[in-house]
C-alpha cells in the first residue's frame, strides 16, 4: 500500500505544480477521473498499465 501513497503523493505534487485538475489528469492518461479519485484515496490498486500511463503522463 506504501507505493500506491508514494504514487498519490506524486500525483498530487505533479497536479499542483501543473495547475491540473483531476479531469486534466484523467484526460492526459486516458484514465477515468474516478479512477484517478480512488489512486489518490488509497482506496484502488492500480494495475501495470494504471501505472504505466500514469508515469509517462507526469514526467
Amino acid at each position: 500500500m506504501d507505493d500506491v501513497t508514494n504514487l498519490a503523493e506524486e500525483i498530487i505534487k505533479y497536479q499542483r505544480e501543473n495547475d491540473l485538475t483531476d479531469a486534466d489528469v484523467a484526460f492526459g492518461t486516458h484514465l477515468s477521473v474516478e479512477k484517478i479519485h480512488r489512486i489518490k484515496n488509497n482506496s484502488y490498486t492500480p494495475t501495470d498499465d494504471d501505472l504505466r500511463r500514469i508515469k509517462e503522463f507526469i514526467r
